[in-house]
Formats: structure tokens, C-alpha cells, sequence
């Protein structure tokens, strides 16, 4: 139940996929990005079209591949199939790309909700 509200789902090729952040899909953003905070502004930056699409697409491919892998862990009889960024690619049109952003802002939302939570309360705290 806990996984549940971390989850944000986008639709590819007419299958649903969960983006999720894990503490492992963290760390390759923070390689990639040096940091969470870093990847909101660089997302919402991109002046470059084209390579919006790239880093969107690796996104996409690396918090869907979360719930997949997770699920492959638990269900070693019953593994799926990973998404790949060719596969996001050729599935989607330019037009999901906006859809997919804001799925894709939310999924770190949820991932980080509790922080996010627990400092606006030490905030309300301290002004009180």
C-alpha cells in the first residue's frame, strides 16, 4: 500500500506503465543531473527541443523500468519485459512529451513527498 502513493502512470503504446522513483533510479538522475533539484529546472529549462525529447525519453525509460524491476524482483516466475528508449521512441508522438512531463514531475513528487512534508512542518515550527 506505502509503494501506491509514490506511483504515476503514463501510457505507451497502449500499455500502462508506473514511474516510479526509487533510491536506485535517485541515484542515476543525481549522476546524470548532480541532483534532483537540478533535473526540475533542467526539465522545465530545455530550450533545445530535440534534446528535451532525449532527456524525457530516458526518463521516462528509467522510472517505468522502477516498477518493472521491482515487480521482476518479487515475481522471479513471471518477469516483464523492460522498456527501452527505443521502444518509448517509436510508441509515442511528440504530443505525449508534455503529458509524460508533468507524469514525470509528479512521480519525483511522490518520491520525495515526505521530506518535502516533514520540512514545512519543522518551518510552521520554528514561525510559531
Amino acid at each position: 500500500p506505502m509503494i501506491d502513493e509514490r506511483k504515476s502512470v503514463i501510457n505507451v503504446g497502449g500499455e500502462d506503465y508506473e514511474l516510479l522513483l526509487t533510491t536506485r533510479a535517485t541515484k542515476e538522475i543525481a549522476g546524470r543531473y548532480g541532483g534532483l533539484e537540478n533535473l526540475g529546472d533542467h526539465l522545465m529549462k530545455s530550450e533545445n527541443f530535440e534534446m528535451a525529447i532525449g532527456e524525457i525519453v530516458w526518463l521516462i525509460s528509467l522510472l517505468a523500468n522502477q516498477s518493472i524491476l521491482v515487480h521482476n524482483l518479487k515475481h522471479k516466475d513471471a518477469p516483464k519485459e523492460l522498456l527501452t528508449e527505443e521502444m518509448v521512441e517509436l510508441l509515442t508522438v511528440p504530443a505525449d512529451l508534455a503529458t509524460y512531463k508533468s507524469a514525470i514531475m509528479e512521480a519525483l513528487l511522490k518520491g520525495t513527498k515526505r521530506n518535502v512534508e516533514s520540512e514545512t512542518d519543522a518551518k510552521n515550527a520554528v514561525v510559531e
